[in-house]
């Protein structure tokens, strides 16, 4: 393995990517593939927490994997968490050093269960979504990550992971685990075209988010459609239309980004000139991961071959860890 720091980040498999993850994480994850050594999980054992298709979730999983491959993913940095079984095994010794009453405290479970409750045709909530905070620890430690990239949302898990790792080198006596840091990077906030006011979002629907790998014309159909006034600051400040189409251009590399900027600030910008520039730039874009994924489609047992091997290969790592942790806190192990 590298000497490099080691970056550990992952998703869930719970649909095709749009241009919200991809701006907000999956671009960052690419980057820093250049300076770090990356651990990128597709983590199908979080996306059971939430009710979910049994019949789906396999080539949900898949399917992300192609996408990922597409924007830029290096397949030797991908694996699948249930193709790596010491992720839960360790999730539940995390367990027994984890408070109950921290755990409750997490705010992502009050959302989701809330949302549940409030879709659900009945109000079963699962141990497993109470409960999947440790096992984000456990898929963290597990691979001595020296940082996560994270948005705003997630540090309250990483700091719960931390105090998890804190724990159980007191209780063995050693150091064991180095406490991963954040890993904050500038990253976009993109909103929706048809409600500027909400976070792009597939739970929103299909109005809300731009596909990935969005045919042209539906991409230039929403771009024009696209809410420009909503949010109009009195003092003067850009609407938050006008502004998110602004970080769509900024996100995706627009030449003419500094033109129309200058056109706003003299007060004679044209908004189809903006919503025009807007979508040739995200054509431009989107374009080459359409192409890199027919080609990817063409073999993608290729693909599953390559997955499955950087996951055996990755998984070495996950093994060692947990030998070394078996034996710090007294269980058997295959060396007894």
């Amino acid at each position: 393995m590298s000497d490099q720091k080691r970056v550990l980040s992952c998703i869930q498999p719970t649909g095709n990517l749009h241009l919200g993850n991809y701006f907000g994480a999956v671009k960052n994850w690419v980057d820093l593939q250049s300076s770090y050594q990356c651990f990128y999980g597709i983590v199908d054992y979080h996306a059971m927490t939430m009710p979910y298709n049994t019949k789906k979730l396999r080539n949900q999983s898949w399917d992300l994997i192609v996408d990922l491959v597409s924007v830029g993913i290096k397949p030797e940095n991908l694996f699948v968490q249930s193709l790596i079984p010491e992720h839960a095994e360790l999730g539940w010794i995390f367990n027994c050093f984890a408070s109950v009453g921290r755990v409750s405290n997490m705010t992502q479970y009050k959302d989701k269960s809330q949302t549940v409750s409030e879709k659900a045709k009945d109000t079963f909530i699962s141990v497993g979504l109470f409960d999947y905070p440790v096992l984000q620890a456990a898929d963290i430690l597990i691979y001595k990550a020296d940082f996560v990239p994270v948005g705003d949302d997630q540090d309250q898990h990483l700091e719960l992971t931390r105090e998890i790792a804190d724990r159980f080198n007191f209780n063995v006596g050693k150091d064991y685990f180095v406490l991963p840091k954040t890993l904050h990077t500038k990253t976009p906030r993109i909103k929706s075209p048809a409600d500027p006011e909400r976070k792009m979002s597939k739970s929103a629907g299909e109005k809300h988010v731009i596909g990935v790998f969005a045919e042209e014309a539906r991409i230039r159909k929403q771009i024009k459609s696209a809410v420009t006034d909503v949010g109009i600051q009195t003092d003067g400040q850009m609407s938050l239309g006008v502004e998110n189409l602004f970080e769509l251009m900024r996100a995706a590399g627009s030449e003419d980004f500094d033109g129309l900027m200058s056109d706003y600030e003299a007060g004679t910008l044209k908004y189809s000139a903006l919503k025009d520039a807007t979508a040739d730039t995200l054509v431009k874009l989107t374009t080459g991961f359409i192409e890199k994924k027919a080609e990817i489609l063409e073999n993608k047992k290729e693909l599953k071959y390559k997955i499955k091997q950087s996951s055996a290969e990755i998984r070495k790592v996950a093994q060692e860890t947990l030998l070394e942790v078996k034996d710090l806190v007294g269980l058997m192990n295959v060396k007894f």
